[in-house]
Parts: structure tokens; sequence; C-alpha cells
């Protein structure tokens, strides 16, 4: 379990196939005290440390996640927002995030207002139903506010602001339109859509 609140902004080292895909992260995290096994958010996707060094990490990325998440972010060279699992004590400074992706969203628009920078995002049927205005949504493993919500006949556009320091210490301070992102909609939301579906 997560809270939405990057830690540190990883960079991808090296890739190989080999069933799964290794990734080798690069990362500011002191790797002694993170234990093999142990949970990484790696934009938004849960992830399993497998292997580790002084200022690197590695994990093993499914094939059903590779096809899950926003095309070419695993790539080397990628930005990565991290954020490693939540103790139990810990400040619950965002909202709970599991780390499971929903969707994937693409920017359609980025506009710099006063000192912040508003998104305009589009999204498909998946998550459609439970984005809603005032909500909690993660982008990339980011929590953010929902500030306002389109209903389209495939999907829907929402608008999130990204205030300067969230852009400094995520990777959503080079932004630009026809990005994709890793979608994770609000716990509640989810398992309230869930409930209603079995009413029907």
């Amino acid at each position: 379990m997560f809270t939405g609140i990057v830690t540190e902004i990883g960079r991808i080292e090296a890739a190989e196939q080999r069933g799964d895909l290794r990734l080798r992260i690069g990362c500011g995290y002191d790797m002694a005290g993170v234990e093999l096994g142990a949970s990484i958010a790696c934009s938004g996707v849960c992830l399993t440390v497998v292997d580790k060094g002084d200022d690197w990490f590695a994990v093993d990325v499914s094939a059903e996640s590779v096809a899950r998440t926003a095309p070419g972010m695993w790539a080397p060279g990628a930005r990565l927002n991290l954020e490693r699992a939540l103790k139990v004590g810990d400040e619950l400074g965002g909202h709970i995030v599991t780390g499971h992706v929903d969707g994937i969203g693409e920017v359609e628009g980025v506009l710099e207002v006063g000192g912040s920078t508003k998104l305009t995002i589009v999204a498909g049927d998946e998550v459609a139903p439970y984005i809603a205005t005032k909500g909690s949504i993660a982008l990339d493993g980011v929590s953010l506010t929902v500030n306002e919500v389109e209903n389209l006949s495939d999907g829907v556009r929402f608008a999130i602001n990204i205030i300067p320091h969230t852009a400094q210490q995520s990777n959503l301070s080079a932004i630009a339109p026809g990005r994709k992102l890793n979608i994770e909609i609000d716990v509640l939301a989810r398992y309230l859509g869930r409930m209603m579906e079995l009413r029907r």
C-alpha cells in the first residue's frame, strides 16, 4: 500500500527481456534499508525488489504489467516516480494507493495557471465511472485531486492541477500533450463500483 507521495525519481539504467522484463533502476534511496522482496511503486506500479546494489534496485515486470501500463515507460533512460511501501505509523499525506493500474490516460492539454500547471486528460470507459470532481486519482503514482470532469461518448475528460512542488518532485515537470499516463482510480470508488455492479 502507498500514499501517492513520490519520494524519489528513479531512472531505468538497463532493461533485459528474460521471460519477464528485468529492469535495473538507479535511485537515491539508501538501499541498505531496502530488503529483497520489498515493494516499491514505480510510476504507479507496485513492483518487487529482486536484486539491489548501493544506488540501484532490480525488478521483474510481467507481460501483464507491461500490457496494462503506459507505452514506452519501461525503456532505458525513462524516469520513474518512486515510492516505498507505507509502514504502519507513517503519515498518509496523499490517499490510499494500491499500485495497480486501472487504465491509461492521454494528456490532451497543458495550461499554465498562476504558478501551477493544469492538465486535461482523456481516458476510456474502463475508468470513466470512477472519476469524480474533488475525488482522488493517482497519475503515474502521484496522488492528485480531480478538479473537473466531462463525460464523453467513449470515456471521460478530466482536469487536475500540478503545483510547482509536485512537478519538481516527480516526472510530471516536463509534461506535454500526447503523453500517456498510468491511472489508478480511488480504491473506494473501485469497491463501490463493484458493489453497484453486483446489485444490478
